[in-house]
Order: structure tokens, then C-alpha cells, then sequence
């Protein structure tokens, strides 16, 4: 989950990229990057980590597009891009059960904190996934907390709509826990509004589901009805959803992406 959903430039290629991402055709996406650039490795390697969180499959795809994008990494941002990238997928993989390797994402993430300056695009993404490492596997609010929030001040200086979705989405998870309704809603419309303007389809529905749990009826309703239309028109996806849109809901702010 990184890039800002936008294509400078009107970029054709990345227009394209981006359409296909944002329905959830992560595979196709991938196969339009050209050649054996470091550039395009690690954002294959992105939109391929994304589809194993999203779908829960996929797995050796992402692995084999990681190591060429850590063996074509020539100096310490694409080095720690994909280091980071690394650092998601074994949180990923830890996430969905597939296998514990915590302490793998762990160790990545803090590879990617040592080559990353302090002031690069990438460490707003990578102080996020470290909030999410301590939300989902630690279980420290209090840091995941000070994690998005850094995060989200990052993703608001490099102009990063995409990041600060999920940003304002997880802080209001948090709220919600919390039993602050109001900064709850509020950031789960913040997220649901960015998503909506970026096109960004596949992370609607989870947006809409998450809003719906700070809203009276008939609202309530309304948005789980139309998360669920978005959800079967992704063919099931993300397939963690389908547990948030079922008649009991999981437990407030139980939210994957």
C-alpha cells in the first residue's frame, strides 16, 4: 500500500496501473511494468504484497518479485523501499495465518528505519507499517497510535491521499475501541471520502463497512448495503470483509486494511 493514487504527468502507463490496482487486478497491473528496472521491480513488488493482504493468496508471486526487487536495489532508498516491502509481507503472512514470522517483518521494518532518511516519502509508509506491527501483533495501541500519527503528518507533507485514507482509517479504529464515537466517524469518513475521490474501489467497501460501525440506523444499513454491492462486484474482495459485512459483525474496528 503505497503510492498516492494519482499519475503525474497524466502518465498513460501508470493511469493504466492504477485503474487495475484500484479493482483489485493486481496481477494484470503487474504484467504492464516494463523491464528489469529497480523502479519497476519494487512497484511490482507492491502491487503483489497488496494482493496477498487483499486476497490472502499469492504469496510465491510476491516472494519472487521481493527478491528481484531487493537484488536490483542500488542505493539506500530502493534498498530500504524494499526492506520495507519485506516488512509488510511477513506482516501480512503473520496477519493471515499462513506463518509466524513476526520477527521477520519486525527486523525488516527496522532495516528500512536504518536506510531511509529521516525526511524521505518513505518513511511516512513505513511509520505506518510499523502502527500496524504494533496494533495487530504486538498489541500496543499506545504505539500504534504515535506510529500513524507520524505516519499521517508524513503522508500530509508529501501530499499522499492513498497513505493518509489508511492513516485517518486506523487512528479511528483506535478511536472507536476507545469509545470516541465521534473522532471514530469522523476519521472513517475522512478515509472513505479519500478513496472515493482516488477511485480507489477495492479499499471502498472496507471504508464504508468501518463507517457504518459509528452510524445510526437507517445510515448504518445503507452503507453496509452498498459495501457489500462493491464487495461482490470485486468478485470477494478483500476476503477478510466478508467477516465485517456478515449479520454479526466482528468486534468494533476490526479492520485489515
Amino acid at each position: 500500500m503505497s503510492g498516492n493514487g494519482t499519475t503525474p504527468g497524466d502518465d498513460p502507463l501508470q493511469t493504466a496501473v492504477w485503474r487495475l490496482r484500484s479493482r483489485a487486478c493486481w496481477t494484470d497491473a503487474a504484467a504492464l511494468l516494463p523491464g528489469a528496472t529497480a523502479a519497476a521491480a519494487l512497484q511490482r513488488t507492491v502491487l503483489l504484497v497488496e494482493r496477498c493482504l487483499y486476497t490472502e493468496a499469492g504469496w510465491e508471486d510476491a516472494e519472487d518479485a521481493l527478491r528481484t526487487a531487493e537484488a536490483l536495489a542500488h542505493d539506500d532508498e530502493e534498498r530500504g523501499a524494499a526492506a520495507c516491502e519485506r516488512g509488510y509481507l511477513a506482516y501480512a503472512a503473520t496477519l493471515h495465518g499462513v506463518r509466524d514470522r513476526a520477527d521477520e517483518a519486525r527486523a525488516a521494518l527496522g532495516r528500512a528505519a536504518a536506510l531511509l532518511a529521516p525526511g524521505a516519502p518513505g518513511r511516512a509508509l513505513l511509520d505506518f507499517r510499523r502502527g500496524l506491527i504494533a496494533e495487530n501483533l504486538t498489541r500496543s495501541p499506545q504505539a500504534a497510535r504515535a506510529a500513524y500519527r507520524r505516519a499521517h503528518a508524513g503522508a500530509t507533507a508529501h501530499a499522499d491521499p492513498l497513505l493518509l485514507s489508511f492513516t485517518w482509517r486506523h487512528l479511528a479504529g483506535l478511536a472507536l475501541r476507545e469509545g470516541e464515537l465521534a473522532e471514530a466517524r469522523h476519521g472513517f469518513a475522512e478515509s472513505l471520502r479519500l478513496r472515493e475521490e482516488l477511485g480507489y474501489l477495492v479499499g471502498t467497501a472496507p471504508a464504508l463497512a468501518s463507517l457504518a460501525e459509528t452510524e445510526a440506523e437507517p445510515e448504518a444499513s445503507r452503507l453496509r448495503d452498498e459495501a457489500r454491492r462493491l464487495f461482490r462486484l470485486l468478485g470477494g474482495v478483500p476476503t477478510w470483509l466478508a467477516r465485517q459485512l456478515s449479520p454479526s459483525p466482528p468486534a468494533a474496528g476490526a479492520a485489515t486494511a
